[in-house]
C-alpha cells in the first residue's frame, strides 16, 4: 500500500485502475473481459478499504484529541494540588514533603577510555553507548544503585513535563524495524505501540512523564536521544555538579531542565 507517509488520496491516485476504453459498438475479447471484471472487483475492494481506513483514522484522531484534553486537565489538577499543599504546610509552620521522583533523564558524559568492566556494562544496559546520549529511566532500587556506580560518568536529573515534551517533539526518534526513524506522525507511534493504548505523541509523553504501566515499552520504542554539547560548553566533566568548585557529573535534580534546552 504505497510508500511510508503517503496519504490515502495519493495512494488511490498511484494505484488508479483505468476504466474500460473499448468502444461500445465493438466486441470485447474474452481475456480483456476477464481483466475488466477483475479490475472492477479490485476497485471496489480498494475503495472500501480506503473509506474504512479514513474512518478509522478520523476516529483515532478524535480519541487522541479527547485524551490530550484529559491529560492537560490532569496536569493542571496535580500542579494545583501541589501548590495548595505547600501553602497549607507553610501556614502551619512546616513544609510539605513531596513524593519521591519516579522519572529521571540520564546523559552520558565520558567515553570508553580507562573504563572498568562493571560501569561499562551498566552504561550498555542503560543504552548509553555514545557521549551525549540520553535516555528516560524509571527510578527504583535497582536503577538507583546502578546510577551510583556510574555517577562520575553521567549527568542526570528529574525532567519536567515541558522538558519531556520538547525532547520527544524536537529530538525524538523511534525504533522501526530496528532502524532509527524520526517521529513524523502519530500513525508511526500507533503502529508500534497501539496494542498498549498509545496512539500518538501526547499519549507517549503522558506514559513517560507519569511512568505508566507501559513505560518500558514506550522507552524501548524511543531511540536514545542524540544530544549536542551544551551552548557555552561543559563546566568541568571531571568534577561533580555539587562540588564547591563546580562540575558536571552527578545528580542535578530539577536543574536538568535548564541544561537540556542548551543541548537540543
Amino acid at each position: 500500500w504505497g510508500q511510508e507517509g503517503d496519504t490515502f488520496d495519493e495512494m488511490a491516485e498511484r494505484f488508479l485502475i483505468k476504466p474500460n476504453l473499448f468502444p461500445k459498438d465493438l466486441p470485447v475479447p474474452e481475456s480483456t473481459q476477464k481483466k475488466l471484471t477483475r479490475d472492477a472487483a479490485l476497485l471496489k475492494q480498494k475503495t472500501e478499504a480506503v473509506a474504512a481506513a479514513r474512518k478509522d483514522r478520523l476516529a483515532c484522531r478524535h480519541g487522541l484529541k479527547m485524551r490530550t484534553l484529559k491529560y492537560e486537565k490532569e496536569y493542571r489538577t496535580a500542579l494545583k494540588t501541589l501548590i495548595q499543599k505547600r501553602r497549607e504546610a507553610r501556614a502551619a509552620g512546616g513544609f510539605y514533603k513531596e513524593a519521591d521522583q519516579r522519572l529521571v533523564f540520564v546523559i552520558r558524559l565520558k567515553g570508553i577510555n580507562h573504563l572498568a568492566p562493571k560501569p561499562k556494562k551498566i552504561l550498555q544496559l542503560f543504552r548509553l553507548r555514545q557521549i551525549n546520549n540520553g535516555v528516560f529511566m524509571r527510578l527504583n532500587k535497582a536503577t538507583t544503585q546502578m546510577l551510583k556506580l556510574v555517577d562520575p560518568l553521567v549527568a542526570y536529573g528529574y525532567p519536567s513535563l515541558k522538558t519531556v515534551r520538547e525532547l520527544i517533539y524536537k529530538k525524538g526518534y523511534g525504533k522501526v524495524n530496528k532502524q532509527r526513524i524520526p517521529i513524523q506522525n502519530n500513525e508511526m507511534i500507533s503502529a508500534a505501540l497501539g496494542k498498549y493504548g498509545i496512539h500518538g505523541v501526547e499519549d507517549l509523553v503522558h506514559e513517560i512523564y507519569t511512568t505508566g504501566p507501559h513505560f518500558k515499552e514506550a522507552t524501548n520504542f524511543l531511540w536514545p536521544f542524540k544530544l549536542s554539547n551544551p551552548r557555552g560548553g561543559w563546566t568541568r566533566k571531571v568534577h561533580g555538579f555539587v562540588e564547591p568548585r563546580g562540575g558536571d557529573w552527578g545528580n542535578r535534580e530539577t536543574m536538568i531542565n535548564s541544561l537540556l534546552p542548551k543541548m537540543m
